[in-house]
């Protein structure tokens, strides 16, 4: 069975999260430098069959647009170019970095470790994906 893919577009670095075969369980799978990320799906997407993309959308707690809104639109734009058949989904990302560094605390990673950033969006992208599964 095909994969949900979840990502946590950023400036810089995003976060990748995938289910299991089944859709189920999802797990944290990488975080790539964000001008490397179409190379990396391409690769992806030939080795694993995945039926949808989830992309966290950020919005401020009103539900307006915040500073990332139009650089992950402009990733939107390029993927719906580079994958035209590959269903895309947007999801509501607000809170995700909070919950994210309250996740790794409760499950005793260390200072160290938290403070790597790329560990907060690999699981920013996981919690995008649990949600999106919750609310399916």
């Amino acid at each position: 069975m095909p994969r949900i893919l979840a990502i946590d577009y950023g400036a810089k670095r995003t976060g990748l999260a995938v289910t299991d075969p089944l859709g189920i369980i999802a797990s944290p799978l990488d975080v790539v430098a964000s001008h490397t990320l179409e190379n990396f799906l391409k690769d992806y997407f030939q080795k694993e069959e995945v039926s949808r993309v989830i992309i966290g959308m950020p919005k401020n707690t009103d539900g307006r647009d915040t500073n990332a809104t139009p650089l992950v639109q402009a990733f939107i734009n390029r993927f719906k170019k580079v994958f035209p058949s590959m269903e895309l989904i947007l999801h509501d990302e607000r809170f995700t970095s909070k919950m994210a560094m309250d996740a790794m605390i409760a499950g005793g990673m260390k200072k160290k470790d938290r403070r790597n950033k790329g560990n907060v969006d690999k699981v920013s992208a996981t919690i995008i994906l649990q949600s999106y599964l919750a609310s399916n």
